[in-house]
C-alpha cells in the first residue's frame, strides 16, 4: 500500500515558525529558541504523516526560509559579499543571503514558476566556488530516523538548481550556468554518500524544470548529470519528482531513459497530458508517483474520480510500482482544516489542507490496495455532491451576464490620445503631474480602531470618525506636499484582495489559512467557492468622503479582477477565465458608481496580472487574451473625460508589453526604482504606446523587501521627504522642459 506526499508546509498550523524566525531577527529570541521550534514542528509533521499511514514520507522539505537557498548552502555557493569563511553554514550567514544586512544587500528572490511562493536565486559564475557546506538534508534523514521514522530526503536536483540560477553580478549575462554542473555534481555525491551511510534507502529530487519548454542541449544535462552520479546514487532508490505542468514529450523521453533512477513523479492535477504520455509507453519496473490530489487548492479531491485514474494507471505499471502522491507540494496551500471554527459547516465539507491531503492520499492508496473504507469514499461523494447542487454555488443572473461577454472585446469608444486630451481639459493638471501608488502607512493606533471595530468593540459611528480623520490628515498633507492627484489612503483596508472579496458574494475567508508568500512572510488567500457578484458599492463611500475634502483630482482605488483571481483560492468547477469575468462584472459596476459620484481618476490595480502566465508557451497567449480582456470590461463604459489608471508591480515587462498596450488604460503606473530603469527602457524602445507612463520613483520596499507589519510600520518620517523630494524633481523638470520649448 504506497503513499507519498512531495512536501509539505513548514510554517506550523499557527505560523509558529513565522514568529520564531521574526523574534530571532529582532534579537528577541536566541538561535536555540528558534531551533527547537523548528524541531517541533518537524517531528509532529512526521509523526502525523506516520501515523496516517503514508510510506513515502519526505525529510528536508521544512525549511527556516527557502528550499533553493538550502541548496545554495548546501553547495557553498555563497556570494563573496557576505565574507563567509568556510565550514557549516549557520544563521548568521544564511539569513544575510536571504535577507541582507546593515553592509550588504539580499540576495534577488523571484516567483517559483508560476505559484506565489518566491525563492532566493543563486548567483553563479565561472569563479564560483563549491564545497558542501551544510548538512541539513542528512541531520534531518537522522532526526527523523531517531524519532522512529525512516523519511525520504528531498533536494532540489542538480539541473534545475542550474536552470533555476542566474549569472552573478560582473558575469556575463551570456554565461553558460549548465557548464558548472561538473563543479556541483561532487557535492550531490558526498550528499549521497552520507545519507546511504545514515541508512536512507530513497533520495528525492526535484527537477520540476523539466515541465518547461526546454532546449536539446538543456535536456542533454539531465542525461548527463544522472549518468554521472549512477554509481554514486548505487544502493539508493532515486525518485524524480516533476510538478506545475504537462511535461514535454522530448522531456518525458529524456527523464524515463535516465540512468539510475527507480521512480518517476508527475502532477496529474496541472499536467492530465501526462497520462497520454504514460499509455504510450513507461518503463517496465520503475515506480509511478501518481500526483492526484491537488496540493495547489483547497478543495476536497474528488475520490472517486481520483480512484478511476489510479486504476487506469495500474494496469499500466503494474499494482507493486503505483504510488499515490499529491500533485506537488503541499508547501502552496493552507495548513490544517480543524483551525478552521469560523467557517461555514457547508463550505467546510468542501475543503481539504495539507493535513486533510494526507488522509486523502492514503486513503486512496489503501482502497487501491483493496481496503476501501467506505465511510471516508461516502462521505467525500456526498460532499462532492452537495457543492454540485448548492444554491449559494449558482447565481444564474451573474452566469448569463458572463456568457453574454463573449460577444464584445470591450474596448472604450475613443483611442487614448482623444482621452488623454479630453481628461486634461477636464483635469487641468501641470506637465508631469504627481500621484502616489495609494496606501498611505497604517499606524498601529490605525489598526487597533479597525480590529475592535471588527469585534465590535467599537460604534460604526467612532470607527467612521476615525478613518475620516486619518483621511483628512492624508489628504492634507499631499496638499501641503503639492502633489496633483491624490489618494485617500486606504486606511479602511486590510490587504487589496480581501478588502474587496469581503464584499463581494461568492466568497469565503479563513482564520488560519496561510499559506507562505517567502520567508516569514504568509498570505491568506480567499477562497471563491461561487459566483461572483457585487451586491452594494464598496469603495464609494471612502472616495466620495474623500473627494469632498479636496479641489484636487480625487483616484479612486479599486483592485483588478485578474489580481483579485490569482491571489485567491479559486473554484476549480469551471475554468478559470469564467471566475476572471465575473469578476470584471463586479469591478465594473464599482468603476461606473465611483464615476457617478464624481471621482474622475479612477486606478485599477493589476499587480498579479503577470503571476498568472502559464508556464508553457503555447497556453501564453490565452491567458494573456482573457486576462487583459478583464481589465477593459471594468472600464469600458466610462466616460472620455474618466482616466483610467493601472498600476504593475516590477515583474518582466518585456515579454507581455504588447499585452500591457492591449489593456488600454490611459495611464500606467509601474514599480521602476528597483529595476534600474530597465522597465522604462520597454517603452523606449520600438514600442509605439500612446497613453500616459508613471514611472515609480520613490521605492516604498527599499532597502529590501519588508513584510506588511514593516511596511505598516514605515513612519510619516521616512514618507514625506521621499514624497517631497519627487514633487521638487517634478517641477525642476518642468522648468527645465518650459524652458528648452
Amino acid at each position: 500500500m504506497a503513499s507519498h506526499i512531495v512536501g509539505y508546509p513548514r510554517m506550523g498550523p499557527k505560523r509558529e515558525l513565522k514568529f520564531a524566525l521574526e523574534s530571532f531577527w529582532d534579537g528577541k529570541s536566541s538561535a536555540e529558541d528558534l531551533q527547537k521550534v523548528a524541531a517541533d514542528l518537524r517531528s509532529s509533521i512526521w509523526k502525523q504523516m506516520d501515523s496516517v499511514g503514508i510510506k513515502y514520507i519526505p525529510s528536508n522539505t521544512f525549511s527556516y526560509y527557502d528550499q533553493v537557498l538550502d541548496t545554495t548552502a548546501m553547495l557553498g555557493a555563497v556570494p563573496e559579499r557576505y565574507n563567509w569563511a568556510g565550514g557549516e553554514i549557520g544563521f548568521g550567514t544564511y539569513f544575510s543571503m536571504a535577507r541582507g544586512n546593515a553592509s550588504v544587500p539580499a540576495m534577488e528572490m523571484t516567483k517559483w514558476f508560476d505559484t506565489n511562493y518566491h525563492f532566493i536565486v543563486p548567483e553563479l559564475g565561472p569563479n564560483t566556488k563549491f564545497s558542501y557546506a551544510s548538512h541539513k538534508a542528512v541531520n534531518e534523514y537522522k532526526e527523523a530516523k531517531e524519532l522512529g521514522i525512516d523519511t525520504v530526503p528531498v533536494i532540489v536536483g542538480p539541473v534545475s538548481y542550474l536552470l533555476l540560477s542566474k549569472p552573478a553580478k560582473g558575469v556575463e549575462k551570456s554565461f553558460p550556468l549548465l557548464s558548472l554542473l561538473e563543479k556541483i555534481l561532487p557535492v550531490y555525491k558526498e550528499v549521497a554518500a552520507e545519507l546511504k551511510a545514515a541508512g536512507a534507502s530513497w533520495i528525492q529530487f526535484d527537477e520540476p524544470t523539466l515541465v518547461l519548454d526546454l532546449e536539446h542541449h538543456q535536456l542533454e544535462a539531465f542525461t548527463k548529470a544522472y549518468a554521472e552520479l549512477e554509481s554514486s546514487l548505487s544502493g539508493l532508490n532515486v525518485l524524480i519528482e516533476t510538478y506545475f505542468a504537462d511535461i514535454p514529450a522530448a522531456a518525458y523521453k529524456t527523464l524515463t531513459s535516465l540512468k539510475g533512477v527507480t521512480g518517476f513523479g508527475f502532477d496529474f492535477v496541472r499536467g492530465p497530458q501526462t497520462l497520454d504520455l504514460i499509455k504510450g509507453e513507461f518503463p517496465s519496473g520503475k515506480y509511478l508517483f501518481a500526483g492526484v490530489v491537488d496540493g495547489r487548492n483547497i478543495w476536497a479531491n474528488d475520490l472517486a474520480s481520483s480512484l478511476s485514474t489510479l486504476e487506469a494507471l495500474e494496469g499500466i505499471v503494474g499494482k507493486e510500482k503505483l504510488v499515490v502522491s499529491t500533485s506537488c507540494s503541499l508547501l502552496h496551500t493552507a495548513v490544517d482544516l480543524v483551525n478552521e471554527t469560523k467557517l461555514d459547516k457547508e463550505i467546510k465539507s468542501w475543503l481539504a489542507f495539507a493535513a486533510q491531503k494526507v488522509v486523502e492520499v492514503n486513503a486512496l492508496a489503501k482502497a487501491l490496495a483493496g481496503q476501501k473504507d467506505e465511510s471516508i469514499f461516502s462521505e467525500n461523494a456526498a460532499a462532492q455532491a452537495s457543492r454540485k447542487s448548492s444554491p449559494r454555488v449558482t447565481n444564474e443572473a451573474v452566469q448569463k451576464a458572463a456568457a453574454a461577454l463573449k460577444g464584445s472585446d470591450h474596448r472604450r469608444a475613443t483611442n487614448v490620445s482623444a482621452r488623454l486630451d479630453a481628461q486634461q481639459k477636464k483635469l487641468n493638471l501641470p506637465v508631469l503631474p504627481t500621484t502616489t501608488i495609494g496606501s498611505f502607512p497604517q499606524t498601529l493606533e490605525l489598526r487597533r480602531v479597525r480590529r475592535e471595530y471588527k469585534a465590535n468593540k467599537i460604534s460604526e459611528d467612532d470607527y467612521i470618525k476615525a478613518i475620516k480623520e486619518e483621511i483628512s490628515k492624508v489628504v492634507k498633507l499631499q496638499e501641503e506636499l503639492d502633489i496633483d492627484v491624490l489618494v485617500h489612503g486606504e486606511p479602511e483596508r486590510n490587504d487589496m484582495v480581501e478588502y474587496f472579496g469581503e464584499q463581494l458574494s461568492g466568497f469565503a475567508f479563513t482564520v488560519n489559512g496561510w499559506v507562505q508568500s517567502y520567508g516569514s512572510r504568509c498570505v491568506k488567500p480567499p477562497i471563491i467557492y461561487g459566483d461572483v457578484s457585487r451586491p452594494k458599492a464598496m469603495t464609494v463611500f471612502w472616495s466620495s468622503l474623500a473627494q469632498s475634502m479636496t479641489a484636487r483630482p480625487m483616484k479612486g482605488m479599486l483592485t483588478g479582477p485578474v489580481t483579485i483571481l490569482n491571489w485567491s483560492f479559486v473554484r476549480n468547477d469551471q475554468p478559470r477565465f469564467e471566475t476572471c469575468y465575473q469578476i470584471a462584472l463586479a469591478i465594473k459596476d464599482e468603476v461606473e458608481d465611483l464615476e457617478k459620484a464624481g471621482i474622475n481618476v479612477i486606478q485599477i490595480d493589476e499587480a498579479a496580472l503577470r503571476e498568472g502566465l502559464p508556464l508553457r508557451k503555447s497556453e501564453q497567449s490565452f491567458y494573456l487574451e482573457w486576462a487583459v480582456h478583464s481589465f477593459r470590461i471594468t472600464n469600458c463604459g466610462v466616460q472620455d473625460t474618466t482616466q483610467i489608471h493601472t498600476h504593475m508591480c516590477y515583474s518582466n515587462f518585456n515579454d507581455i508589453i504588447h499585452s500591457i498596450i492591449d489593456m488600454d488604460a490611459d495611464v500606467i503606473t509601474i514599480e521602476n526604482s528597483r529595476s534600474d530603469e530597465k522597465l522604462l527602457s520597454v517603452f523606449r524602445e520600438g514600442v509605439k504606446y500612446g497613453a500616459g507612463i508613471g514611472p515609480g520613483v520613490y521605492d516604498i520596499h527599499s532597502p529590501r523587501i519588508p513584510s506588511t507589519e514593516e511596511i505598516a510600520d514605515r513612519k510619516y518620517s521616512e514618507v514625506k521627504p521621499a514624497l517631497s523630494n519627487m514633487v521638487a524633481a517634478a517641477k525642476l523638470l518642468r522648468t527645465e522642459l518650459a524652458s528648452a520649448k
